[in-house]
């Protein structure tokens, strides 16, 4: 069977650092010529810009934590969720995040746990963040991140927040509808970077049982995260492992960009 071209991207986090801007003012002594007094105004307006550049960084959550509650999330005292984020969803915000900012997750009025951004880079970037189970005996929480980088191919984070003594693993494929039937395994923890195309996610247990599959839709310059879920409780309600995949991008839109003009 061919398989599919797959990139691991290697991915480094910056600090955002601040650049500061000293402004000296002319003595009334001093004497600038017309050019020296326009070069002086031209520089005080690019350091101006410089300083108050804002990056873009998305924010996306998504909850991977089994249960039946769903999740607010607060940053700092202002509440991102509209209504609260169910089991197996995901959403995205946009609110100016800043390394050193701390998301907080309840469930129920209860608070779940929290989250402290470290560090973001000095450019646009997406961040995605998982709240899953911390194991099968207590009800705590556990987070997952990751900063994208910015690339022209689609990004894929493949993360498994599965707890229990099941085992499986992931592949992608060309959708069944394709003439070609490439596929590839999709090792967790990583990062992979791939060519747009229409293709399926499938889980695999270790007898060879597919457990779960999904249509997953790439697009150049877009970040997807693919997420194995579930829980082998030991007290309280099991879930089965299935599958997350956000964003789900339209289909349309690939055979339109992918059709001849």
């Amino acid at each position: 069977m061919a398989k599919l071209a797959l990139t691991v991207v290697m991915l480094l986090c910056l600090h955002a650092g601040t650049a500061a801007t000293v402004t000296k003012s002319a003595d009334a002594g001093d004497t600038l010529t017309s050019r020296q007094r326009f070069h002086a105004r031209m520089s005080a307006v690019a350091k101006s810009s410089a300083t108050t550049m804002e990056f873009k960084h998305r924010l996306r959550v998504c909850n991977a934590y089994p249960g039946s509650v769903p999740v607010d999330i607060f940053h700092g005292k202002h509440k991102l969720t509209d209504t609260p984020l169910e089991y197996k969803s995901c959403r995205e915000f946009t609110p100016p995040v800043r390394a050193g900012d701390k998301l907080q997750f309840k469930m129920a009025e209860s608070n779940a746990g929290s989250f402290a951004v470290s560090d973001l880079p000095n450019n646009d970037a997406v961040l995605v963040l998982v709240i899953y189970r911390h194991d099968t005996m207590s009800t705590a929480v556990a987070f997952e991140s990751h900063v994208f980088a910015n690339l022209i191919n689609a990004q894929v984070a493949v993360l498994d927040t599965y707890k229990g003594h099941a085992k499986a693993a992931l592949r992608i494929q060309d959708d069944s509808s394709a003439k070609t039937s490439r596929s590839e395994e999709l090792r967790y923890d990583s990062v992979v970077a791939l060519n747009p195309g229409i293709f399926e996610v499938a889980m695999q247990g270790e007898d060879g049982e597919l457990k779960a599959r999904q249509q997953f839709v790439a697009l150049n310059r877009e970040s997807y995260v693919v997420i194995r879920c579930g829980v082998e409780a030991q007290d309280g309600a099991a879930y089965k492992e299935e599958l997350i995949v956000f964003p789900q991008s339209d289909s349309k839109v690939f055979r339109a960009a992918a059709s001849p003009s």
